[in-house]
């Protein structure tokens, strides 16, 4: 009998069946302590599900940035409608009825002039707030007590956010504070950019001239406003004058531990109720001028109407009045009218600092130079 192996075509890649192999005895296998044969390879045990570790989900970019922008114009287009209707609602009283008839009439050109000009104030003193208190907390956070893991809120805001918004939020706030809270701008700088006086200069003497002449130099541009202020028994004036410059060079560096928990919380606490409290202005300030209207017939008695003009059409003149109430004048009945500042933007200071007033911010007082204030008119100063 030939013994040439049988060939097949899909049995091997050389078209060959492999000799069988010899079978093994099953009376002389070892068998290890768990049953399995020795020298027979076993399979390696699945790993578990929960040992696997979990790929973190990543988001594309593309995705994410489109995101972000979403709730960005959400929040600049939603935020001023927001405090507009509220602001509408609060100058109509509280009714209904006059607040459509603000709506119907008050533009949104209006409305957005409105809130720019009063929520600019707002808008920098909260971001200078949270970029000075978490600059000093984040430089604190080394001393934290053990086992605490969570960094202050405002020290994670302060760390992701640009020099050049920073620096933006104190132009913002140089441009629109009164000049009497100016001041407190040079201790929130340093401790926003962490600014010591060892920075200026590495030994003792030079760095001692130089934070005395810097000191010089301030006292000489207020000289005659602290004078002034003395003299009229400003106390609040001289301390908000007086005060930040020396504080300014205390204020950067490292806290202690131990306080810096609280205080985290305390401040953060601290700025939303100032915000607060700051936001009611930008509610209660109104969006038409303030106006007096004399009404009455030719020759004969007139009346003063003191109140905000919603509209004038051909027939009748609509005054929300200033304590309250719609009035239609009719047009043929109006004989005068002046323009009136509101209360807020009455004077309470009679002090100024090279030419600028106190209570004016730079771009009121550079505004004021343009066009000076006119002579207030009388009936401006009678209630109605």
């Amino acid at each position: 009998m030939s013994t040439v192996p049988t060939t097949t075509g899909d049995a091997s890649p050389g078209g060959t069946v492999p000799p069988p192999r010899p079978a093994v005895p099953t009376d002389h296998v070892e068998v290890d302590p768990g049953g399995w044969p020795a020298g027979v390879p076993r399979a390696e045990p699945a790993v578990p599900v929960a040992d696997v570790e979990q790929v973190p989900v990543r988001w594309d970019p593309a995705e994410r940035r489109a995101r972000a922008s979403q709730s960005f114009w959400t929040a600049v287009v939603g935020v001023p409608a927001i405090f507009s209707v509220l602001r509408l609602g609060v100058e109509a009283g509280g009714e209904l009825q006059t607040t459509l008839l603000l709506v119907a009439n008050v533009g949104p050109v209006n409305l957005l002039a409105g809130f720019l000009t009063t929520a600019a104030r707002l808008l920098s003193t909260g971001l200078v707030a949270v970029f000075a208190l978490g600059a000093v907390l984040a430089v604190s956070v080394d001393r934290l007590p053990p086992g605490t893991r969570r960094r202050p809120l405002f020290a994670r805001w302060a760390d992701l956010t640009p020099a050049w918004v920073v620096l933006a939020s104190f132009l913002l706030a140089l441009l629109t504070w009164p000049l009497l809270y100016l001041p407190l701008l040079l201790p929130a700088f340093a401790a926003a950019f962490q600014l010591r006086p060892d920075r200026l200069h590495e030994w003792v003497v030079p760095r001692l001239a130089v934070i005395v002449a810097l000191l010089a130099g301030y006292g000489w541009l207020l000289l005659p406003t602290l004078r002034d202020a003395a003299g009229q028994r400003e106390l609040l004036v001289l301390a908000l004058l007086v005060v930040p410059p020396v504080l300014a060079l205390f204020i950067a560096g490292p806290l202690p531990g131990m306080v810096i928990r609280p205080l985290a919380s305390l401040t953060e606490v601290a700025v939303l109720a100032m915000l607060v409290w700051a936001a009611l202005p930008v509610i209660s300030t109104p969006v038409l001028p303030l106006t007096v209207t004399t009404v009455g017939v030719e020759n004969g008695p007139t009346e003063d109407v003191r109140g905000h003009v919603v509209t004038t059409d051909d027939v009748n003149m609509v005054i929300l009045q200033e304590r309250g109430g719609v009035r239609y004048v009719p047009v043929d009945l109006v004989r005068a009218q002046v323009l009136c500042p509101s209360e807020e933007e009455l004077p309470r200071h009679r002090l100024r600092i090279h030419d600028f007033h106190i209570e004016d911010s730079l771009l009121e007082g550079l505004g004021r130079r343009v066009r000076p204030v006119h002579r207030i008119d009388a009936a401006c100063r009678a209630p109605g």
